[in-house]
Order: C-alpha cells, then sequence, then structure tokens
C-alpha cells in the first residue's frame, strides 16, 4: 500500500490512512488502543462502546482521521458508504435489523460528542424515545 500524500497548509485535510496522533479513535482504529471488534474493513471498523447507552451499542469509526460529520466531502463518500454498509451488517449480526435500530452521528460539543473523530452510533435492543437527548 503506498504512504498517504502529505498535504501542508491551511486547506490540508488528512488524507486516507492519515491519523491524529492526539485521537483516542485514531488509536483504536490502528490497534494502538484495545477495543473489542464488531467487524472492520479496509475503511471503517466497529467496535463495542464502553458506556453503552442501549443493550446493542457499536460505534463505527472511518479508519482515516475526520473531525466529525461536518468535515464530510464528496472526497470521503466511500468512508461514508463504508460506514453505512458496516452499520447494516452490525445490525443484521446483532439481531437489529427485524425491530430496527438508531444510528446517529453527534456533531459538536452540544451533541454530546467527546470524541472529535467520526463515528455513527449503531444503537438497538430496546424502544428509543423520541425526541432524543
Amino acid at each position: 500500500m503506498a504512504e498517504p500524500e502529505i498535504t501542508s497548509g491551511s486547506d490540508a485535510r488528512p488524507t486516507p490512512g492519515a491519523h491524529d496522533n492526539n485521537c483516542l479513535f485514531c488509536a483504536i482504529a490502528t490497534g494502538a488502543a484495545p477495543s473489542k471488534e464488531v467487524l472492520s474493513t479496509e475503511l471503517t471498523y466497529a467496535f463495542r462502546d464502553l458506556r453503552p447507552v442501549a443493550p446493542t451499542h457499536v460505534l463505527v469509526i472511518s479508519r482515516e482521521h475526520i473531525g466529525d460529520a461536518s468535515e464530510i466531502t464528496t472526497a470521503n463518500r466511500d468512508v461514508l458508504v463504508d460506514m453505512f454498509e458496516v452499520a447494516h451488517r452490525v445490525a443484521i449480526s446483532e439481531g437489529l435489523s427485524e425491530r430496527g435500530c438508531r444510528l446517529v452521528f453527534n456533531v459538536g460539543p452540544d451533541s454530546g460528542n467527546t470524541v472529535g473523530h467520526l463515528h455513527l452510533h449503531v444503537l438497538g435492543g430496546r424502544p428509543m424515545g423520541w425526541p432524543p437527548g
């Protein structure tokens, strides 16, 4: 596999495979921090949340560092498609496909986002209330 392209300047964005050395989810994606793997692909990694808020609470993260959903561009298309495909596979494997699940992207501090790395919550195994929060 080729080394990721390195960019510089104010418009620099992480390139595929780029990581932030200060990011917990980057460490999890590379195996430098422990996690309970659920599913793994070339572009994403799914693992069990340490503080689940539902019987099933799996996080699907991008392997490349993307701050959150507000930073997504068309260049991230493949990552997003993979995240949703993995979420669908997780729902099936966790027995959620029949009754349903909730998929959540938290963006910014008011949403409760605590890790600045793109991640999708797959929540299920109990009825969900509306509105959330």
